[in-house]
């Protein structure tokens, strides 16, 4: 990580606010990955011009891997919130900003909800490295969430049932789906820690989106870890 990007990001050396202290406790802990799709986190995707280069500075690709593996090993519960499209989604009368791009440039798009024509390798396919976790027949692969929250899936109701009340938090995008996640899982009654590493954010005109959502998971997320630490708690210490 360059300096200038410690400068920007490293958390204030005299914080405000409190550690809420949040212990790990792997007997009910769940790892969600949100997004874990080609069009967000590869350079074929088509946003990456957006997201590239947040997800290179933090190496998030390789993060979200080592969780998904570390995750496995401890025997924990894994879920996925993955992001599609079909063809009447496209027919929404009104959305916000980046609901108009991502329509515009087809991200995540399928070719129905019962239907996988042309599903393998597209943009709303998993990321090849990870497919070995998604696809072993145990993790959760809730239905999909259609603007940025987990409201419109069966995250929560699947997390539930595996009795899940601790979340590690990891995906894409930082201020968007990941941010709107955790404020729905927090509201939901779930303790939340945000991997803040195994994100990122878009790089626009408009601003960063990945320093956007560090201050807000500063303000209220149960926990902020790097990948390293949560590989640690992921291992009992």
């Amino acid at each position: 990580m360059s300096l200038e990007t410690q400068s920007i990001y490293t958390d204030p050396t005299a914080p405000a606010l409190p550690d809420p202290g949040m212990q790990l406790d792997l007997a009910k802990a769940a790892l969600v990955v949100i997004d874990p799709q080609i069009d967000f986190l590869s350079p074929e995707g088509v946003s990456w011009g957006v997201f590239g280069k947040s997800i290179t500075e933090h190496d998030t690709v390789k993060h979200i891997g080592q969780l998904f593996a570390a995750a496995k090993e401890a025997g924990i519960t894994v879920a996925v919130s993955p992001h599609y499209y079909y063809p009447c989604d496209h027919e929404w009368q009104f959305g916000g900003p980046l609901e108009k791009v991502m329509h515009s440039i087809c991200m995540f798009d399928r070719k129905g909800p019962l239907t996988l024509e042309g599903f393998e390798h597209s943009g709303a396919d998993f990321m090849p490295e990870y497919k070995p976790y998604i696809l072993d027949g145990k993790t959760i692969i809730a239905s999909p969430h259609k603007v940025y929250g987990p409201e419109t899936n069966d995250l929560a109701l699947q997390l539930r049932k595996h009795g899940v009340s601790q979340i590690i938090l990891a995906g894409m995008a930082a201020n968007l789906c990941v941010e709107s996640h955790l404020r729905e899982l927090l509201e939901q009654g779930f303790e939340v820690a945000i991997v803040r590493d195994a994100t990122a954010g878009p790089t626009t005109p408009e601003g960063d989106g990945y320093l956007a959502a560090l201050i807000n998971y500063r303000y209220i997320a149960n926990a902020l870890w790097t990948t390293a630490e949560t590989l640690e708690r992921l291992k009992g210490n």
